[in-house]
């Protein structure tokens, strides 16, 4: 099968003429740190500031019949990526670099530079989802090999609290049918409503493996996205 990648919804192989000529290798990103010398101390102090975004570059070539301005849309603006020797991970990408499209028409290759950010995430993965009748927990499997940070939608009403593997998490106040908790941006919400005022707590974080999630409240349905996740 020849190389090929999705970018925005949207299969490589769809787009006549163009071809997938060499995929970014599989890469670890740089882990951002702050070196502290102190003047006695032998050594250094290392704080770790979390794994940085990178580049991942891929060849590009024409064949007959392509259409240059379907490929240039094609190779602009962000969305998700799967790489066709990653096909069950998909990246948060950008293209913000400028593609070299007169030397991709004269000599039929260019580069295609992606801005990725640090995680990569599983393909289609399903939610965890409970219609809550007289159950007080849901076990939620995080796949990744890295903590990760669900979204969680909660229906119901009043003062909900959330505990995961023993531990008090945070409480919210439902007070329009169901709120959203999301933790990869950090906020709380119903739609396009922000509901961070009627949350007290912390975003929650899934451990590697099976997770415990426990409530007390009057809640009725719990929605979770585990958003496993690799480096």
């Amino acid at each position: 099968m020849r190389d090929y990648i999705i970018f925005k919804n949207i299969k490589s192989s769809s787009l006549d003429g163009l071809m997938i000529c060499e995929l970014p290798p599989i890469t670890k990103p740089e882990m951002r740190t702050s070196i502290i010398e102190i003047d006695g101390k032998d050594g250094d102090i290392i704080e770790e500031l979390g794994y940085a975004s990178y580049q991942k570059t891929l060849q590009i070539g024409l064949t007959r019949n392509f259409d240059i301005n379907q490929i240039i849309k094609y190779f602009s603006g962000s969305g998700d990526l799967v790489l066709s020797n990653e096909p069950d991970k998909v990246y948060k990408a950008t293209i913000y670099s400028k593609v070299d499209y007169e030397k991709l028409l004269r000599f039929k290759t260019a580069e295609v530079e992606f801005h990725v950010q640090p995680y990569k995430y599983l393909l289609n993965e399903a939610p965890f989802e409970l219609n809550i009748t007289n159950e007080t927990e849901l076990k939620v499997s995080n796949v990744g090999l890295e903590k990760s940070k669900p979204i969680i939608t909660l229906y119901g009403e009043g003062e909900i609290q959330i505990s995961i593997n023993g531990s008090d998490i945070f409480s919210i106040n439902i007070d329009d049918e169901y709120v959203v908790v999301n933790s990869i941006e950090e906020e709380a919400y119903k739609e396009n409503v922000l509901k961070n005022r009627n949350m007290l707590g912390e975003f929650p974080i899934l451990e590697i493996g099976i997770n415990t999630i426990k409530w007390t409240g009057n809640l009725k349905k719990i929605i979770i996205e585990p958003k496993s996740r690799w480096i």
